[in-house]
Order: structure tokens, then sequence, then C-alpha cells
């Protein structure tokens, strides 16, 4: 980790970022939260670092800097980087047929409006593109979706768990079941970035495992992210929490019996297999920061990360679908490829920048990047969902109330 600098030298108040440990500390102290750790840098430079709390309640382990834990759908946006370097390669166009390169996805069927079953369908309007999977305008959906659909996925498991079978079989499984919506025909956030993660298989012929160590955490140095814990680490490993009935925290899946222990992945999951820590994190979200540049060279051109960092939808996420995820407003959002992109602030009616760019994972996690203010923000606890409590929106305005150049 960077050393952290004066915060007045980069434009914060170092008394108001001081806000941000009283607020983990009083989701700690609650019993709301095991551990949290908060991460903020300016220009590259490290204003704020802070972890509290457990990250092994039960067994008293201190949440430090180092501490790794489920990032899940902070996964998304280097799957969707993973991708897009191909695309710098001149590999595939956005706009090529998914079934160009995956075939179980020809003549994919659309549920009819009002279907009390998965066999209700129509042959699907327009073919699945690959921008569709990149913008989750691809008709495929997650299981605490509600619906046929949802329900469906459910009862077959189709949630790209890590013993659930190979990347292949899975997306080739998903392949057989219809789709929500025409392609194209409005947002839904589902298991799409699983499907890219399959593209980056077929595409560079290699895993996509190989693929990230050799591409993506090599060149960053991101030495504690993967899609398993090594045996070495399961020490720095946090557990996961949900909430029992009472409001008291109750274990989700224990480090030391994580089902994301080494030995036991088979599915590398590109919507949401990663474990990883607050520093490595911050080395993939610098080099988005820094338009495709980091330390050592370059993983994408400058005009590539603008591009994937523009939103992608006519209008905000409201207008096509999807008014509120998890807590977050996303009135005044739009998406990219791989993350939200803020368009108004104002009217999302939270703090930010407009073309902030980032995403969350199921624990609890996110991430964004401010273009404007030059910011990186990194929040790190283990609570599912991530819908419990208004993180995200609570981190938001700590940290811009922190800005005081």
């Amino acid at each position: 980790m960077k050393p952290i600098q004066k915060p007045e030298s980069i434009g914060f108040c170092s008394e108001r970022l001081e806000r941000i440990t009283d607020w983990m500390n009083r989701y700690i102290e609650s019993g709301q939260l095991a551990g949290a750790q908060t991460l903020i840098a300016r220009g590259g430079k490290l204003a704020y670092s802070k972890s509290v709390g457990y990250a092994d309640l039960e067994n008293q382990v201190p949440w430090n800097d180092d501490t790794m834990a489920r990032f899940y759908s902070m996964t998304k946006p280097i799957t969707s980087v993973a991708l897009m370097m191909l695309y710098e390669k001149g590999l595939f166009h956005l706009d090529d047929p998914v079934e160009n390169f995956i075939p179980s996805f020809k003549g994919m069927k659309v549920l009819r409006p009002g279907a009390l079953n998965i066999k209700d369908t129509d042959p699907a309007a327009v073919k699945m593109t690959v921008h569709h999977l990149l913008t989750h305008m691809s008709g495929l959906t997650y299981g605490f979706n509600l619906g046929v659909l949802g329900n469906d996925y459910n009862e077959i498991k189709m949630d790209f768990g890590p013993r659930r079978g190979t990347l292949e079989s899975q997306v080739d499984k998903l392949a057989d079941r219809p789709l929500l919506f025409n392609p194209g025909s409005r947002w839904n956030y589902g298991v799409s970035t699983d499907v890219v993660g399959r593209l980056v298989e077929v595409i560079s012929g290699q895993d996509l495992r190989s693929y990230f160590d050799e591409h993506i955490f090599g060149p960053l140095g991101m030495v504690d992210t993967a899609f398993d814990v090594s045996p070495d680490r399961v020490g720095r490993y946090s557990s996961a929490y949900g909430v029992a009935e009472d409001g008291s925290l109750k274990v989700m899946d224990a480090a030391q019996k994580s089902i994301f222990l080494a030995g036991r992945t088979e599915c590398y999951s590109g919507g949401g297999g990663l474990i990883s820590t607050a520093g490595d994190y911050f080395k993939f979200a610098e080099m988005i920061r820094r338009r495709g540049a980091f330390d050592g060279g370059r993983l994408l051109g400058s005009r590539t990360v603008d591009f994937m960092t523009r939103n992608h939808l006519e209008g905000d996420l409201a207008l096509n679908g999807q008014p509120l995820f998890s807590e977050v407003s996303f009135i005044g959002v739009g998406f990219g490829l791989g993350g939200w992109v803020m368009l108004e602030p104002a009217k999302s009616q939270m703090m930010g920048s407009p073309g902030d760019f980032g995403w969350g994972g199921m624990a609890s996690t996110v991430f964004w990047v401010d273009p404007i203010e030059d910011m990186t923000i990194i929040y790190l606890t283990q609570l599912l969902p991530s819908s419990h409590y208004p993180l995200r929106k609570e981190l938001r305005a700590l940290v811009y109330q922190a800005l005081v150049d």
C-alpha cells in the first residue's frame, strides 16, 4: 500500500475524513457489520486508509489492510477490461452476434409477456451481440430477480458458483433457457458478464484464470487476486455474514470452510468469482483512473477507457427499466461497458461527479473512479445482501464532504 499523504496537501480536510472512521465504527459497534475498510486516493496519492472491526468475528481476527474479501460483482469491470483488451487487437466487433463465438446461443427464444412458464416463448426478434452482454441489455437475468425466469435459474442453480461445473458448461446450460426480453430492448442486471468471461476464453484460447493472471493481474502486480484462496492466505481471508431475524450477524460463508478455498473451484465466474484485497483492487481502479496506464506500462488505450466509461444507454438506467438496484437509485445514472456512469448527481440525489464510474459487489463492497475530482475510492465489508444498509449512499456523502479545496 502507498504511504498516506497529508490530506490537506491534496484537497481534503483531515478532521472531515475522520467522519468516515466514526461511520465505520458505528456500524461495527452496533453489531451491524463485522469489519470494514475504506481507501481514498486523489491523483494517485493516498489520503485515507482505515480498517476497523473483524475479518472473522467468531475467532476475533482483526480486519487489516491486507484482509482478503469476496469481491463478487466487482469482478465484472475486470472481465469487461479483459474482453476490451481483445477488442483492441481487432479480434471481434461489438456488434458481432454472440452465437458467432458460442454456437449454443443460436436460435434463442424470448419469454412472452405474462408468461406462466419458461416454455411460453417466441423466437428472439434480434440476435444477442457482444455489446448487449457488456451493457446488460442481453435479456439474461439473475435468480434473485423475481419472476418465471428468475425462479427457473434458481431451480437449475444457474448462478455460476465456484463448484457448478466449468464456465463453458454453465454458459451452454444458460443458452438452453429463454431470454427475459429481446436483446437491446431494456437493461436488466444478470449473468451477462459471465458470458463475457466465456467470450474471453473462446477468443483468447486461454481459460479465464490464465488470461487474468497473464494479462491483468501479472502486469498490475495484483498478487492477492484470484478465483480462490490458497492455503497460505486463509489466515487473511474474511468470513461473510448475513443478518438474522433478530438483527444480529450470522455466518454465511466461514473463512476456514469457504466455498472459495483452493482446490474447490471449477467455474471461473467473470461475473462474480474473484477474491482480492483493497490494495490489489486499488491497482486496477487506478489503471481506470489513469485511462489505461499503470506504473509498468499500459493495459488499454486511453480512448478505449474513455469509451468504456461513457454512458452506452439511451438515457439513464431508470428509463431503461431499472429505477433502483440494491439501495441505490438509478435515476440520473447510466451504464458503460462494465460499470455505472454517473450522469446527473442532482437528479440521482447522490453526491458525485458527472462521469464517475464504478460498481459494487453482493457483499456490500464498492469502488468508483471520479475523473473530475481525480479520485479513486474503495470500500470493503462482507455483508450479504448489499441492499440491507444504505452504505454506498452514505459513503458517497462522507467522501465528498471531506473535499475542501
